[in-house]
């Protein structure tokens, strides 16, 4: 079953090279290990979302993971071959800040409309705490909601209660606490 994704063909390679931060040996290193955990060459949701559940034993990481594993998932069919996840494992862990920045946005902009809402960031922003195992206090400073609010100030330029990827990107520069923010890195 797993045969025909067990070697990478040579175009593969001369194109992950050239569209990845990956070495040719890099990529052959992860995709032995991604066809090890995943010998069929596909990683399933279920699959990515117990990844998570190794990394956050003591929250809830499902909500995320999946937002997550559907940003990875890049023509959108229910699993992430070996090329998805590269190519997304090259932005996140040596992409510049643009690209970093329109790989968060894509993940924040839950519906794809090009546009990150309250909502969307809230429903990110309250899995990150899941994940974390943190339950806010509602008169804290650190609720999801106060977490949120605090971004679109910042952010929302033309206040119309929705983040462009351009507001989104420069308002990440102009305060690097923001991109902090964003996670429960703290402010």
């Amino acid at each position: 079953m797993g045969k025909k994704n067990s070697k990478l063909k040579a175009d593969t390679i001369t194109r992950l090279t050239t569209d990845t931060y990956f070495t040719e040996k890099e990529i052959r290193q992860w995709h032995k290990g991604f066809l090890k955990d995943c010998p069929n060459g596909q990683l399933t949701e279920q699959g990515f979302i117990k990844i998570y559940k190794q990394f956050f034993p003591q929250g809830d990481p499902t909500k995320f993971a999946s937002l997550v594993f559907r940003v990875f998932d890049e023509n959108n069919d229910g699993s992430i071959e070996f090329e998805e996840f590269i190519r997304a494992l090259s932005i996140t862990s040596r992409g510049n800040l643009d690209e970093k920045l329109h790989w968060a946005f894509r993940l924040y902009d839950v519906d794809n409309d090009g546009f990150i809402t309250r909502d969307e960031m809230y429903n990110i922003v309250e899995a990150i705490y899941q994940m974390v195992g943190q339950q806010p206090v509602a008169d804290d400073e650190n609720t999801p909601q106060k977490r949120v609010d605090k971004i679109f100030n910042q952010m929302d330029k033309n206040h119309d209660n929705r983040l462009t990827l351009d507001e989104f990107r420069e308002g990440s520069k102009a305060d690097p606490r923001i991109v902090q923010a964003l996670s429960l890195g703290g402010d």
